[in-house]
């Protein structure tokens, strides 16, 4: 049987098997490397995150993007985004020398079994045995379509997740649904493609993110203006340094940050690509589409309450992902259905260690925003989803064995002290 099971290897899949491997653990990592990354993103994008804040995460931080670009003769500069292809490079770099090899395999199940762990079934037909579960299955199985575009066929209407390749629609009339970073730089390469954009969004107005301020600006400035990993201002700099702070809110709060912030914007660099290309229709609501002729014709209606029609070849809906148990097929029914999950949304409540509910399964990405925040949106979190997860890990291990004590991680240079196994001690998170 073995220690975890990691399932998923993208950016969080990935960190959590780095650190699971350098603590000994006995595990197997299940999945496609890259490969939402790989498959769902737009040839052409570049990444909005600032390099520094792009890297996976591997104990003591090595194999950093950092370090991938010095190896390689490449330069991450702070304000100047990072390729796609460039990032893709650097996950399979990544992934050769601080992970187990990874099984690419499909999961198909995640069962109980018995009162001592999970049974997870592949592809293949293996039947692998676990002490623990790790869910990192990244964000497409959760991409979220508007209701009125729901009953439209998949030649008519997507996500913009389902497009590796915007080529093929060259020369065609495409509407472009959203008011965020996918929406407008899949709206921008649409137009540099030779196809005919539009954005339709409900936002009165766009956002735009301003260049990002020098690292080395005044003492003052940072103060006023802290940066991090979501961005700059006290809120991000909140949501990105303090997840842990996050969780002890009501569940209400956690729910709202995690759906509300930050709100959507563009990247700077990314303006002067998409104005002179691409009309918007602002402060608009799809309240119906509809097949049209050889297209699709989107009934709107606009915040001042008049109504007009849209046409358009094809319709992409660029609205993000929501988190939802619901769709996580490969969880066994019962495990599914009885899972506690944080009031107000259909994602699981998390301990302080990522573990839900049912003892020896945990959670990582998308489906842990509700319990941590918006940085659980992003690579960012990463390195803070696998310590913690990790330190979950080892207690489940622990009990299991019969622990009675585990170590608690030490602050501010003490050395480290054994404790009785309470879950806030397990996750290194600062007493109050």
């Amino acid at each position: 049987m073995y220690d975890l099971v990691v399932v998923g290897a993208g950016p969080y899949g990935l960190s959590i098997a780095a650190h699971a491997a350098a603590a000994g653990l006995r595990l197997r990592v299940l999945g496609r490397p890259m490969a939402s990354w790989r498959e769902h993103m737009p040839e052409g994008m570049l990444l909005k995150s600032e390099p520094w804040s792009s890297s996976l995460s591997a104990p003591s931080g090595r194999h950093n993007l950092a370090e991938y670009c010095a190896v390689h003769g490449l330069t991450a500069e702070h304000g100047v985004p990072l390729a796609l292809d460039t990032y893709l490079a650097y996950g399979r770099w990544f992934g050769e020398r601080a992970v187990p090899p990874v099984e690419e395999v499909a999961v198909t199940a995640v069962r109980p079994d018995g009162d001592d762990g999970f049974q997870v079934e592949t592809g293949t037909g293996e039947l692998i045995a676990a002490r623990t579960v790790a869910l990192a299955v990244g964000m497409v199985p959760f991409a979220h379509r508007p209701w009125p575009l729901l009953e439209l066929p998949p030649e008519l209407a997507s996500h913009s997740s389902d497009h590796r390749d915007l080529r093929r629609f060259a020369d065609r009339d495409v509407a472009v649904i959203g008011s965020g970073q996918s929406a407008l730089e899949t709206a921008a390469l649409l137009a540099e493609q030779g196809a005919r954009p539009s954005l339709v969004a409900r936002a009165d107005r766009l956002n735009w993110h301003s260049p990002p301020q020098p690292p080395d600006r005044g003492l003052l400035r940072a103060l006023r203006d802290p940066r991090s990993g979501l961005g700059t201002g006290w809120p991000n700099w909140a949501w990105s340094r303090l997840p842990w702070a996050v969780r002890r809110l009501p569940a209400a709060t956690r729910v709202r940050i995690a759906e509300t912030g930050p709100a959507p914007a563009g990247a700077w660099w990314l303006r002067g690509r998409f104005e002179p290309a691409v009309p918007a229709r602002l402060g608009h609501r799809v309240r119906a589409a509809v097949p049209h002729g050889d297209g699709v014709r989107l009934h709107l209606t606009h915040t001042d309450g008049g109504l007009e029609t849209l046409d358009a070849h094809h319709v992409v809906a660029a609205t993000g992902f929501t988190p939802d148990l619901r769709r996580l097929r490969l969880l066994h029914p019962r495990v599914r259905t009885t899972l506690r999950t944080v009031a107000g949304s259909r994602a699981p409540e998390l301990s302080s260690g990522f573990e839900s509910s049912w003892p020896g399964l945990f959670f990582a990405g998308l489906l842990s925003a509700p319990s941590f925040g918006p940085s659980m949106h992003l690579v960012h979190g990463a390195g803070f989803t696998a310590a913690r997860l990790l330190r979950g890990v080892q207690r489940r291990l622990g009990d299991r064995r019969g622990a009675t004590t585990i170590p608690r991680p030490a602050r501010d240079g003490a050395p480290a002290a054994a404790s009785g196994p309470t879950p806030e001690a397990a996750a290194g998170e600062p007493a109050h």
